[in-house]
């Protein structure tokens, strides 16, 4: 393979929901044909396994694979490690710490994207930024008003908001890899087939990010970032740590929440800009 490529990295946890530190649960692979980028869910219910250590453990499963089997399907490499990792740790569907997937792969010839939830992948190609992500999770309906009607009326966070927040995730939970609902690495290897897939012509691509939604979030909610050519912009011109500081800048900007309604004040944030030349 002669593909030169060059992979940058920006990573920062974020908060619990009880507002104090602990530890990312983001992850980020860089192999010599791939970039695997997980976002463990954050588990509201005592007992569970954190979805950091379930993105660790498939970002493993994955990672081996990729390297491995560089052929392979990418929905078929994502099932067989979902349902590793299952297998291995006696994984129930619907009672298991989930992830998103955000997979990118590439040879001479092409370039190779899956996202599996609210990770995306975004190509800045010859003819334009492309954006391959999943909105299914993002158009859910709610019945309720949630923990956002709470922190827009000035609440903010506090032990009430975790009360909601938990009420919320039971809710959502309800639609977890169901077809009326949206679909997360879990422990079901089907929801791999249901992934949002793209490939673009490795002529055609000048560089790719994938991104956590504690990134995405800039362009997607908060709206300081205009578009995702503004996000590869400042990467290029200050790097993609300079990303991360513009969000966290507008999120210390709005500490209760009520301009821009979130789970926590802080979420993951993990970056990975590919450049291909």
């Amino acid at each position: 393979m002669t593909v030169d490529v060059e992979v940058e990295v920006a990573e920062r946890p974020g908060v619990g929901v009880d507002g104090k530190p602990r530890p990312s649960e983001d992850v980020v692979s860089v192999l010599p044909n791939a970039v695997v980028l997980l976002d463990g869910a954050t588990s509201l219910l005592p007992g569970l396994r954190s979805g950091g250590w379930y993105a660790g453990v498939l970002a493993g499963q994955l990672a081996g694979r990729l390297t491995g089997y560089p052929d392979m399907d990418l929905a078929d490499l994502l099932a067989a490690a979902i349902r590793a990792v299952a297998r291995e740790h006696d994984l129930t569907p619907g009672e298991s710490p989930s992830s998103t997937v955000a997979l990118l792969r590439w040879t001479d010839e092409v370039v190779e994207g899956l996202v599996l939830a609210d990770s995306p992948v975004v190509a800045d190609t010859a003819v334009g930024v492309r954006v391959l992500e999943d909105d299914r999770i993002a158009n859910l309906r709610r019945s309720g008003p949630g923990y956002r009607r709470r922190l827009r009326e000035g609440a903010g966070y506090g032990e009430e908001h975790v009360t909601a927040l938990r009420s919320s995730a039971t809710e959502v939970g309800r639609f977890r890899n169901t077809d009326d609902g949206f679909w997360v690495a879990e422990a079901d290897p089907d929801a791999a087939y249901e992934a949002r897939r793209a490939s673009w012509p490795r002529g055609t691509v000048r560089r790719i990010l994938l991104a956590s939604d504690g990134v995405a979030c800039g362009v997607d909610d908060y709206g300081i970032f205009p578009d995702w050519d503004a996000v590869f912009a400042i990467a290029a011109d200050m790097g993609a740590d300079a990303v991360l500081d513009a969000v966290r800048a507008a999120e210390e900007s709005d500490p209760d929440g009520a301009r821009w309604p979130r789970p926590k004040r802080h979420d993951d944030q993990a970056l990975a800009v590919v450049a291909f030349r």
